[in-house]
């Protein structure tokens, strides 16, 4: 399923090339990316959900397959990976590596939450519990992971492999004043759920994301 804002940089050209592998193409205006994400949702009619942005691209080949086995094997209501962050204009040139580690509620306190490319959920969890608030433009996917997993406390599991290739410079990271609104929705995320934001909650989160930047030469040697 493609969900196209109604673009005009040549986007329905290329998606037209592989129309015949595609099941469904929507190009109209809306109301930004939660909004189209949401349209995908309403139009999926698969068992699992995976919403990758135009920018960024699976790993490899079997991505899909080894999330399915995951599904299959665990019987789970979602599954997440790694992603590896690239270079917006040089996609092999890798920048810094997300290892999202097993899943434990107390890591929420600090800020985490599973890399939103690499999570994949049951179509009937965003039935039962919702999709993306618009209310939240830069930090709806946080605001979703959370209530799913915070709240509702849906059954998930790490799959340890890199799943996602991701671009720099997304939504949430143009600029010092879209990363503080950013800070201050993932705070509302509580709020709006009826939970108070842990103490000193972003500074944890900006300590917690540390290792990603000062063992990344490490990483890639």
């Amino acid at each position: 399923i493609i969900i196209d804002g109604a673009s005009k940089d040549g986007t329905l050209e290329i998606v037209n090339k592989y129309k015949d592998k595609i099941s469904k193409i929507v190009s109209e205006p809306d109301k930004g990316i939660y909004d189209a994400m949401n349209k995908g949702i309403d139009l999926a009619t698969g068992d699992i959900v995976g919403i990758l942005n135009s920018d960024d691209f699976y790993a490899s080949k079997d991505v899909i397959e080894k999330v399915v086995e995951v599904f299959v094997k665990n019987n789970v209501d979602s599954c997440y990976g790694d992603i590896i962050y690239v270079d917006k204009n040089d996609v092999s040139k890798k920048v810094r590596y997300w290892v999202s580690g097993e899943y434990k509620e107390e890591k929420l306190n600090n800020g985490w939450i599973p890399p939103h490319p690499a999570f994949f959920v049951k179509r009937e969890i965003y039935q039962k519990y919702g999709k993306f608030r618009l209310d939240f433009p830069i930090a709806a996917d946080y605001e979703l992971m959370f209530r799913f997993l915070k709240i509702h406390k849906i059954s998930t599991f790490y799959l340890p492999k890199v799943l996602v290739y991701m671009r720099t410079g997304g939504n949430s990271a143009r600029d010092i004043k879209q990363r503080i609104r950013g800070w201050q929705e993932i705070q509302g995320a509580w709020i709006v759920n009826k939970l108070k934001p842990p103490k000193f909650f972003i500074l944890r989160r900006i300590l917690l994301k540390l290792p990603q930047f000062l063992f990344k030469n490490k990483i890639f040697g």
